[in-house]
């Protein structure tokens, strides 16, 4: 782990439109990021957020830049890219984050970077929010996001 998460207040923003979008590959640990995601969302009043699925995590900074475009004030991201024999997962990596934030510096709005980028699905899974994980990214991908439309 490279340290413990920073303790971020929990804002009340129940008037905010929100998405998750996450990728298709790994199912059960995208599943476990996404209602880490909800959580977080729910805890700031944000009851109903939009869950959005796309093929794969090159797939998310255009799905979130399609979401601002309907109106959403903001988003997560999450899945998971494994580390494979090829460069694909460099490039991946770095297309993924890159478009992320171009996206949202293009649109003055959050995008929670809830994609996981790990050498194995023990990494992964450590991670995800499941039970005997030790960090739920799901969900602090929210809250970061929430973070910054937070001004108090």
């Amino acid at each position: 782990m490279a340290g413990q998460a920073p303790h971020i207040s929990i804002p009340q923003l129940p008037h905010l439109k929100a998405v998750i979008i996450s990728a298709a590959w790994h199912p059960e640990i995208c599943n476990a990021l996404v209602s880490g995601a909800v959580r977080a969302f729910q805890a700031a009043g944000i009851n109903n957020p939009i869950t959005r699925t796309v093929a794969g995590s090159f797939e998310l900074p255009l799905a979130a830049q399609l979401a601002f475009d309907e109106g959403f004030d903001v988003a997560v991201i999450v899945g998971l890219v494994l580390r494979g024999e090829t460069p694909h997962f460099d490039y991946i990596c770095q297309g993924v984050t890159q478009g992320v934030m171009d996206v949202s510096l293009s649109r003055s709005k959050p995008i929670g970077f809830g994609v996981l980028m790990c050498d194995s699905l023990e990494q992964a899974t450590a991670r995800a929010g499941m039970a005997g994980s030790r960090e739920d990214k799901g969900y602090d991908s929210a809250l970061a996001a929430l973070s910054v439309i937070h001004k108090g």
